[in-house]
């Protein structure tokens, strides 16, 4: 830090206090305001401290805070790792994560999808991994067929960035393409509705059948999915080296985790993290950010689960208690949520049909309309705590989109 010039110093300093402070109030971790002073004192601040540094960028629609986790956990023999652990996953966030370890050589940022190619340019990231793509705040994020062209024409502008690709979804596949070196990596893709044209031409894609790992290619041009350096398959990862590596003790729940540490693998693999190395610091993940732990209250286990968009609650739905254990859902419709609620309609809710449900939130009506279409009986609640109350003793999931997550985090202590 002492070699940055005296004015990112100061710039530095000062968002640190602006970001204790912040803490002290209750605000949130300070991640966000004290990155904010930071780039308005010295716009250039984010690459002065990504300077000399080894980076990872993680992007995705679902699934980049937990896989930013996990990837960090398995960095950790390489020595300390900066990472933005909270989700602030902008610029002002990845400011304040450089800034609070400056002797750290390696990184390991969450990046908004929107933000990659801005990041990407001011870094200089050796490494970035794609995920996954699909329809997310629509009132907020470009359309996604955009955000993959922008991340091409990014890629195609950095020829010293190795990217680690979900090959299973064809935007990422297509927004990646460019770049001039890519592992890919056949880690799934569970929601497929947003990815049935071809991004290159606009003909239809052919897929075979199959959860993981299945094919697909354009039926009008040459557009198709490239052949996997690693792959998911069930429970066990594939290494370029065709061993199979268990994923078993992995303690986040669902394939979506499954699919998040097979990418977690192959990116710590390019830094010479060895599979064998790696797994024992995945599997010391258990929660992410709230996200799948549990929450002791009146005799109630509250399991929470973050669903922000289609494929998210798809995700959650395949880690819930088995029926007919009860349910209690939660939408809001606030500036980080997207103002826009009518991506309810596009999930289905049909699995929940024979389960004691109860809807809250400030959108409670809208998610009640949708239910009662799916002909899922539900409970309206006008306060989440009625829903808990109403519940016998036992195993609740909660399933909250993200400021509805937050209230509730909040209210019944605040979990990592």
């Amino acid at each position: 830090m002492s070699d940055l010039p005296l004015r990112s110093q100061l710039a530095v300093a000062l968002g640190r206090t602006a970001a204790k402070m912040s803490r002290l109030a209750g605000k949130g971790d300070g991640s966000v305001i004290g990155g904010r002073i930071g780039l308005r004192l010295d716009p250039e601040l984010l690459t002065r401290l990504a300077k000399d540094r080894k980076l990872v960028l993680v992007s995705a629609t679902n699934g980049k805070t937990t896989t930013t986790r996990l990837i960090t956990s398995a960095m950790t023999p390489l020595g300390e790792v900066a990472t933005n652990a909270f989700g602030a996953n902008m610029p002002t966030g990845h400011v304040s994560a450089l800034a609070s370890a400056p002797s750290a050589q390696y990184g390991v940022l969450e990046c908004d999808e929107k933000y990659v190619p801005q990041v990407l340019r001011e870094t200089g990231a050796s490494l970035v991994a794609l995920m996954n793509l699909s329809r997310d705040q629509m009132d907020r994020a470009a359309e996604i067929w955009q955000l993959a062209g922008k991340w091409r024409r990014a890629l195609a502008e950095a020829p010293g960035t190795h990217v680690i690709a979900n090959c299973d979804d064809p935007l990422v596949t297509w927004g990646a393409s460019t770049a001039s070196s890519v592992t890919w990596v056949a880690a799934g893709q569970h929601w497929r509705e947003d990815s049935w044209c071809c991004p290159e031409c606009g003909g239809p894609l052919d897929r075979q059948d199959g959860e993981e790992n299945s094919d697909w290619a354009c039926r009008q041009c040459h557009f198709r999915r490239p052949t996997p350096q690693w792959a998911l398959h069930g429970d066990h990862v594939v290494d370029p080296h065709g061993r199979q590596i268990p994923l078993g003790g992995i303690q986040l729940p669902g394939r979506a985790n499954r699919s998040n540490a097979a990418v977690a693998l192959a990116v710590v693999a390019q830094f010479g993290v060895p599979p064998e190395q790696a797994l024992p610091l995945l599997a010391q993940v258990k929660s992410v950010a709230g996200r799948y732990t549990t929450v002791e209250h009146q005799g109630r286990t509250l399991r929470l689960l973050l669903s922000k968009n289609p494929a998210g609650w798809l995700e959650a739905f395949d880690v819930l208690q088995p029926a007919p254990g009860p349910v209690a859902l939660s939408v809001n419709a606030q500036g980080p949520d997207g103002r826009d609620t009518s991506w309810l309609w596009d999930v289905d809710y049909r699995i929940l049909r024979g389960r004691p449900v109860f809807v809250s939130g400030e959108r409670r009506i809208d998610l009640a309309a949708r239910l009662e279409a799916a002909d899922v009986q539900f409970t309206v609640v006008d306060d989440f705590e009625q829903a808990v109350m109403s519940v016998p003793p036992g195993h609740l999931d909660v399933i909250a989109n993200y400021t509805a997550f937050q209230d509730i985090r909040t209210r019944y202590g605040r979990v990592v």
